[in-house]
């Protein structure tokens, strides 16, 4: 946003979006529910209330119950309708609430009426729209509303939470002065080479500078990292040979009994999906049909999905059973190149060696002692499981977060995957400044690329604009004196 904007009074703002449509929508989720919102937004909001209600008149931030009535005097439900004067309200414009039972059919005749009175239906994210349109909320902030209600666990509802309030905003907020001070200096060395009191591109104060954000900004880049973790998880692809135990992985996963298992090869047939949480980490898991050759037509189908889902999976859980699947002279990673077609990569590839407990001879184990070194010295792991046992899963499970990096701090924020292309961007275009200024010298450069960082680092909270740096010049420097 514009830093002309700061500088408008809270009723000027509050005017400039009178024009737009009075909105509504029913704010409860589908379905049965004891209480059921309804929420208006808008300059007629207010009056829409009054004219539903029959009352003249509603107190800002108290509790009023009403009647709700149809054109023709009959009652549609009673409830309680409260009232939020912008521009102290979420939106920042009038904001209505109207909170009655919670049944559909009374919602949406509540809902219709309401439109006849002259609201229009909300659209997908219109409130929050409106709120950051409003200068009540940045994009972070606004993202973060969703994050809070689409989280899958405690610690990813906790960071949300924390985004909302404006943490994460801070944090990148303190970023921005940090760069717009450096380009005031670049700048200013630029324009204005023979003033004693600028700073130089050969004094050290630039580079110290730029160095200490281009520290920061990496910082940052994996406090985010661990949060776009927490928000996203990671999609997980059990993947390996018929009756090899991944039905039974997931099933020992998600603690309940969601695939079906059997001793009969190709029991699984298409893929099954199961969303957990262990140790933090949300983990979207999915079941495949064994991988072989079939002339059984489901099967082939099932196993050809199998081969996408292996293609796009984050993380490849390859099970293998201990006890027949390796031939007296292969290994585990020959065994991934014959089901995979490839090697997969090992940041992608976590090697599960299933029914491990049922080793009970010196040779057998030797054998997989040898195969694990192997594994090891080319950058793969393995680790030795018992689906039937559970034996060996906690190491599992520890194995996958180190494997994907996963390790948030107890304040952890939530973080999207358009916040982590912005800090990189930002981050490479720091790297070009430092070079611009150390290696050719070039100030027009570094002002240049210093410029594409603050854009770029903008793009995160939405509040970039070439307004802004030139305020900040006007007010540190007396540049028309």
């Amino acid at each position: 946003m514009a830093l002309a904007t700061d500088n408008l009074d809270e009723s000027t703002k509050n005017s400039n979006v009178s024009g737009l449509p009075t909105i509504a929508a029913i704010a409860t989720p589908v379905g049965r529910g004891g209480v059921g919102v309804i929420r208006l937004s808008g300059a007629r909001a207010y009056d829409i209330a009054c004219q539903l209600t029959s009352k003249s008149t509603f107190t800002p931030r108290m509790a009023n119950f009403c009647r709700f009535y149809q054109a023709d005097g009959t009652t549609i439900d009673e409830g309680l309708v409260l009232y939020f004067k912008g521009p102290h309200s979420f939106t920042g414009e009038d904001v209505i609430e109207l909170q009655g039972h919670g049944g559909m059919i009374l919602q949406n005749q509540l809902l219709a009426r309401v439109f006849e009175l002259g609201a229009k239906q909300a659209g997908a994210g219109e409130f929050s729209y409106r709120a950051f349109d409003n200068d009540k909320l940045d994009l972070v902030q606004a993202e973060a509303i969703a994050d809070a209600i689409d989280a899958t666990s405690a610690a990813a509802a906790s960071s949300a939470i924390r985004s909302l309030s404006g943490e994460f905003s801070q944090k990148i907020n303190q970023l921005l002065e940090q760069l717009i001070h450096l380009r005031l200096h670049v700048e200013a060395a630029i324009d204005f080479p023979d003033e004693e009191d600028v700073d130089f591109l050969s004094d050290s104060v630039i580079q110290d500078k730029l160095e200490q954000t281009q520290f920061k900004i990496q910082q940052v880049l994996a406090t985010a990292k661990q949060g776009q973790l927490l928000r996203d998880g990671i999609h997980v692809v059990l993947a390996g040979r018929p009756n090899a135990g991944k039905s039974s992985l997931l099933n020992r996963l998600a603690g309940q009994e969601r695939a079906i298992v059997t001793d009969v090869a190709g029991t699984t047939r298409d893929t099954l999906q199961e969303t957990v949480v262990l140790n933090g980490l949300t983990l979207h898991l999915t079941d495949t049909a064994g991988l072989r050759e079939t002339e059984d037509t489901v099967e082939r189908i099932g196993i050809e999905r199998a081969r996408t889902a292996i293609t796009q999976a984050d993380m490849l859980l390859m099970v293998y059973d201990v006890t027949r699947d390796l031939a007296s002279d292969s290994t585990p990673l020959q065994l991934a190149e014959q089901l995979f077609g490839e090697l997969p990569e090992a940041k992608r590839l976590l090697i599960i060696a299933n029914k491990s407990d049922l080793l009970n001879d010196n040779s057998s184990e030797e054998r997989i002692a040898t195969s694990q070194a192997e594994i090891k010295n080319r950058g793969y792991e393995q680790v030795n499981v018992s689906c039937e046992t559970g034996a060996g899963i906690d190491d599992l499970v520890e194995t996958l977060c180190a494997k994907v990096g996963f390790h948030p701090p107890e304040n952890s924020l939530i973080a999207r995957t358009r916040h982590i292309d912005a800090l990189r961007r930002t981050a490479d275009s720091l790297a070009e400044a430092h070079e611009q200024l150390t290696v050719f010298k070039a100030g027009e450069l570094v002002a240049e690329s210093l410029r594409q960082a603050q854009q770029s680092l903008g793009e995160i909270t939405g509040e970039f604009s070439a307004d802004d740096l030139l305020g900040k010049i006007f007010g540190s420097f007396c540049i028309g004196k």
